[in-house]
């Protein structure tokens, strides 16, 4: 996995923290996070894209369509009708997923089954990203940089 160059320090003087920029540390962060996530699924076969479609289809009763899909999963990613649309094919190749006469997607057996492995890998990877972070200085980390987005969303809206 590639890092970047240069990681937090273990004991930040707050002083200093506080100063520096946020968008070079959320830029950072979000590629070591996902690169280590994604080599992880990679080792599985798997991409992310996958994974979020699998885990909606599971979620539906009734099944999704593919446009159902792209709505649902599109905005999460760059490009993201056309990957999700990539993946539910990949998972209908590997007989993860099937279709029915109106295109509804569902698990197949071997789909639950790798459903539940690739889980209790994601499950796994959580624990390692928040080692040492309990859940509440994750939710103020989450919190700020969502009053960030308002902020900044607000102000703009106002230009």
């Amino acid at each position: 996995m590639t890092t970047t160059a240069t990681t937090a320090p273990a004991n930040p003087d707050n002083t200093a923290v506080a100063t520096q920029p946020i968008g070079y540390w959320s830029t950072a962060t979000s590629k070591t996070v996902l690169q280590y996530i994604q080599s992880a699924m990679a080792r599985l076969d798997i991409t992310q894209p996958h994974w979020w479609v699998i885990n909606h289809v599971n979620d539906s009763d009734e099944g999704l369509t593919r446009d159902e899909l792209r709505v649902r999963l599109g905005v999460f990613v760059d490009n993201g009708q056309e990957m999700v649309g990539r993946a539910a094919d990949g998972l209908l190749a590997r007989g993860w997923l099937t279709a029915d006469a109106t295109g509804r997607l569902r698990l197949t057996d071997t789909g639950q089954e790798a459903r539940g492995l690739i889980k209790e890998r994601v499950d796994g990877l959580r624990a390692e990203i928040h080692e040492g972070i309990p859940d509440e200085e994750y939710v103020i980390a989450l919190s700020v940089l969502q009053r960030m987005i308002r902020n900044v969303e607000a102000k703009a809206a106002q230009a």
